[in-house]
């Protein structure tokens, strides 16, 4: 399909904690990211769906976290998703977060460089790992807004997704799958490490490709990344990636509707589970404006006619922050 347009970018990455109550501490009053839907798991309704993002929800912002009952903690190794990363606007802007995670005592990184990009590693209460890149002379596709109500000051504050990193055995299978399945460009070698980009590439529309063909497969857990969704236009756009797959005889789910937005799942790399996720129609909907996004449990229509046994089996607590007001905080030196 020589006339297939690409991938956009990274839509969003979907992981696993350990408590959803603990989740929406760190990101709401920490990452100052907003809860825009309060959701279950539409395909396990005793667990909590819960979707991070920028200020509106937009596509390539979206941080989610699913809360299996009963599951072991994730177990670091091969063919597995091992970080998902935010953007930041500035050099600045990191310089904030190392004091920011200082502060709060969270385990994090000096700040580094890598592709010529500046970054740096920090870890959630499960050892979830992330890092944060600046967007300081890295073009690409736009990131999205700040959460302009959270305690993060506008000029530093997460505005999207950044490159997930992909820990694989077979680096020469990846690399087919990466460019002639996805149409991805391989663009940069930093040592052990490879840089991929589709669409307009930058920090919103990378993959960064580590090699270990010696570590056992990884296994899933709390503190791990349950899949990363790759964003498409519509749902055109989705069906012709959907034919594509179709033509190279390569399994995958069909066409599934979330609601928020419709998606294909597909594994091309053993372990390791790719989405291919709608821009539209988002999370502002019937049952939620602007205003008070994620402060209340929100159902897909297909699913609120249980929402009363649902409500029976999710341990609530509570999301409202539309009656609070976050106090910036700069950490300046005095």
């Amino acid at each position: 399909m020589s006339n297939l347009k690409p991938l956009i970018g990274i839509h969003h990455v979907t992981a696993i904690t350990s408590s959803a109550e603990k989740i929406y501490d760190f990101y709401t009053h920490i990452l100052s990211m907003r809860l825009v839907k309060k959701n279950v798991n539409q395909d396990d309704l005793t667990s909590y769906h819960l979707y991070f993002a920028d200020d509106r929800g937009r596509p390539g912002t979206d941080m989610t976290f699913f809360d299996f009952k009963g599951i072991h903690q994730h177990r670091v190794g091969t063919n597995d998703i091992s970080k998902t990363s935010f953007r930041v606007p500035s050099h600045a802007a990191l310089e904030y977060w190392v004091k920011r995670f200082d502060h709060y005592s969270i385990t994090h990184s000096p700040i580094k460089r890598i592709f010529g990009r500046h970054y740096m590693t920090f870890e959630d209460f499960d050892n979830q790992h992330y890092a944060l890149f600046s967007d300081e002379h890295v073009p690409g596709v736009a990131s999205g807004e700040p959460w302009h109500k959270g305690p993060v000051p506008d000029e530093y504050a997460i505005t999207g997704l950044g490159p997930v990193f992909l820990t694989v055995d077979q680096f020469e299978y990846t690399d087919i799958v990466l460019t002639r399945i996805l149409n991805m460009r391989h663009v940069h070698q930093d040592g052990a490490l490879h840089l991929y980009e589709m669409g307009k590439g930058g920090n919103g529309a990378s993959l960064i490709i580590k090699v270990d063909e010696t570590s056992d497969f990884a296994q899933q857990g709390y503190g791990g990344v349950h899949h990363v969704a790759f964003r498409v236009e519509d749902k055109n756009h989705l069906e012709q990636w959907e034919s594509k797959l179709d033509q190279l005889n390569l399994p995958h789910s069909g066409f599934v509707e979330r609601f928020y937005f419709g998606s294909v799942y597909v594994r091309l790399i053993p372990n390791i589970l790719f989405e291919f996720a709608t821009d539209g129609p988002g999370f502002i909907d019937d049952q939620e404006d602007y205003e008070i996004l994620g402060e209340t449990l929100t159902l897909p229509p297909h699913l609120r006619q249980y929402e009363a046994s649902i409500n029976e089996n999710l341990h609530h607590f509570d999301t409202v922050r539309s009656n609070k007001v976050f106090i910036k905080e700069t950490f300046d030196e005095h």
